[in-house]
């Protein structure tokens, strides 16, 4: 039986516990091998304050996760009855599976974003800068650059905008 892509509808915050539960019942059940991969989308993003930089995992799709499997009465029945999910995604008489270029599309993006960590840095974003000799002035950012985790931040400096270069952890949202 071919295995495709369906959508689980979950408690928001228990995503992890429903995939790690859906693994332990199929193991348990013997159901395991009409079961495929189970995701949580997630992506990294750089968050900074009191001048210390951390990547964030953020979920994606908060409240859902994407399971890979044959839809039989079994495996159906499985993923209905764990702890923290809600229903399946689409009509509630019988699951519907995501469409080939939707599930390439979303594996796309999980790969793009697992290579490069997303800053949360965008042009024209009001920022204080936190550290540094221009520490306690405010500004706007003009560009990012995630590669080398730097931002142009136009600070006004004696009545004229002034470009500075900056590092992501040298600056917060204001």
């Amino acid at each position: 039986m071919e295995k495709q892509w369906y959508v689980v509808h979950t408690l928001t915050g228990h995503e992890n516990k429903v995939k790690a539960s859906i693994e332990k019942m199929a193991e348990s059940s013997d159901l395991r091998h009409l079961i495929g991969r189970i995701l949580v989308p997630t992506e990294e993003e750089h968050r900074s304050s009191g001048g210390k930089r951390r990547v964030v995992k953020k979920k994606l799709f908060p409240g859902y996760v994407l399971i890979q499997m044959a839809l039989t009465d079994d495996t159906r029945h499985l993923v209905r009855r764990t702890a923290g999910v809600t229903n399946f995604v689409g009509s509630s008489a019988k699951p519907v599976p995501l469409r080939a270029d939707e599930v390439e599309n979303i594996l796309k993006t999980l790969g793009e974003e697992a290579a490069r960590p997303k800053a949360i840095w965008a042009p024209n974003d009001a920022v204080r800068v936190i550290s540094g000799p221009f520490a306690e002035f405010s500004g706007k950012v003009t560009e990012v650059n995630p590669g080398a985790e730097k931002l142009t931040v136009e600070i006004s400096i004696f009545g004229r905008e002034t470009p500075v270069e900056l590092d992501f952890t040298q600056v917060e949202k204001l």
